[in-house]
């Protein structure tokens, strides 16, 4: 059912709704009208057919003379005799009409409609009309005709028309209908599909982007405004890469800049003779050295430079395990799931060395664990700290945004950390988030993509 609500509401879905109602409410509209044209039609030919039975008795009788001419009148012709029955019926205009061009208005010739039992009085019992359950049974018509004869003599005759099976409108046909609703629902959906499969490319390549500046968008096809679409998409991505690397251009050179003066300042550090004033002008030094490193390490985050590979994720975590351990830092591997990853190595690495050590900055030590799951991997680190105000935990990933007032480097860092973690996670087509562990303290939880095969899991 929530496949089913999620096509409803795409595009494709909307498309494939008013293709399909529209396709059969017009095949119905347009078969209901040509079924009520060939109705009026045949109801044409059968006055048609009434008037000249007329005309031809009403010849024969104006050449017959008496005592033949009532003879020939009582015993009539196919579907017209004389009669005697009063003409109390509406008048029919359209057969009247029909009579005066046959006969001549000299004959002053008038239809009336009358019950069908005038027409069949004398008749002798007919079977009945066998029934078919698509075919519909129009009953017999009745006429009575007022006319002169050539020699003055008026004469009054009782024309009819015999029942007639009539098949069912196709419009109102349910075997006609289901095939016409299977058709035009495969129809509806392959129109659909094509209508929009170039829009969810665009919308594929706009989501990867906000990834990868690189994405390659295979494009721009389709109709002229996809088309128009992915050529300004196209133009966006070379405008975005380009402004990125004039920012990354401009910050790596300020902090290749910065590093000569911030270095001569060190140097003239050491020559002050106090102490207490030469240590805090020296950390300052050193925490503007921090800054520059920290600010040209999350422009660099944002331009992947290095290509995805299969990566060996319980290394990896192994190796940063140790790395910490060799520096004196409470870091441990609690349980390392042997899995390949899809990665940018590099990325990668700076991208987890960022997570733990913010865990040991912020909460004394940090606990790593990784586990496979459908279509991928993921890594926990998890620091014994202080939690985070649920509706601040998102702040935290805000470049220079820090829960510390204080301001302090010491205390309160950079604010960089795990926004430059993030992106490389990005980078890597992963997600990282954070939340506050059950058990008290911290947990990032980044989930990587596996391999493309399960058989390259070792």
């Amino acid at each position: 059912m929530k496949a089913l609500g999620g096509f409803a509401d795409s595009m494709a879905g909307r498309i494939f709704a008013i293709l399909l109602v529209g396709i059969v409410l017009s095949a119905v509209l347009a078969l209901t009208l040509a079924d009520g044209r060939r109705r009026a039609e045949i109801d044409r030919l059968r006055l048609d057919q009434a008037a000249e039975r007329t005309q031809s008795l009403f010849e024969q009788l104006g050449r017959t003379p008496e005592p033949e001419r009532s003879r020939l009148a009582h015993e009539g012709a196919p579907g017209v005799r004389a009669t005697t029955a009063a003409a109390t019926g509406t008048a029919d205009a359209a057969l009247t009409r029909l009579l005066a061009d046959r006969l001549g208005a000299r004959a002053n010739a008038e239809a009336r409609k009358a019950d069908v039992s005038v027409c069949f009085e004398r008749r002798p019992n007919r079977p009945p009309t066998p029934r078919r359950p698509d075919r519909t049974l129009q009953p017999p018509q009745c006429w009575l005709v007022s006319a002169q004869l050539p020699n003055g003599a008026s004469i009054r005759l009782a024309v009819d028309t015999p029942p007639l099976l009539r098949d069912q409108a196709l419009g109102f046909d349910p075997l006609f209908l289901s095939v016409l609703a299977l058709a035009a629902l495969g129809l509806s959906y392959t129109v659909a599909q094509v209508a929009a499969r170039p829009l969810n490319a665009l919308a594929h390549a706009a989501g990867e982007l906000g990834r990868n500046l690189d994405y390659a968008y295979e494009g721009p096809t389709g109709p002229s405004e996809v088309r128009a679409a992915g050529a300004a998409f196209n133009r966006m991505q070379a405008d975005l890469k380009r402004h990125m690397a004039e920012r990354t251009q401009m910050l790596a050179a300020i902090a290749h800049d910065l590093q000569t003066p911030l270095t001569r300042m060190r140097l003239r550090l050491d020559k002050i003779s106090d102490a207490a004033l030469r240590d805090g002008l020296i950390a300052d030094v050193q925490a503007m050295h921090g800054l520059v490193r920290e600010g040209l390490e999350l422009a660099r985050s944002e331009q992947p430079v290095e290509p995805i590979t299969l990566l060996d994720l319980a290394s990896l975590l192994e190796s940063l395990v140790e790395d910490a351990q060799d520096a004196g830092r409470p870091v441990a591997l609690v349980r390392g799931e042997a899995t390949d990853v899809l990665a940018r190595p590099l990325a990668l690495r700076r991208c987890l060395e960022n997570l733990i050590d913010n865990a040991v900055k912020y909460g004394g030590g940090a606990e790593i664990a990784s586990e496979r799951e459908p279509g991928g991997v993921i890594v926990r680190i998890r620091a014994h700290g202080p939690g985070v105000p649920e509706d601040r935990i998102e702040e935290l990933f805000r470049p220079f945004v820090r829960l510390e007032e204080s301001r302090s480097r010491e205390t309160g860092g950079s604010g960089l950390g795990l926004a430059i973690a993030r992106r490389l996670a990005a980078q890597n087509g992963a997600a990282l988030s954070l939340r506050n562990h059950p058990a008290g303290g911290m947990e990032a939880e980044l989930r990587l993509p596996g391999p493309p095969h399960p058989a390259a899991d070792r």
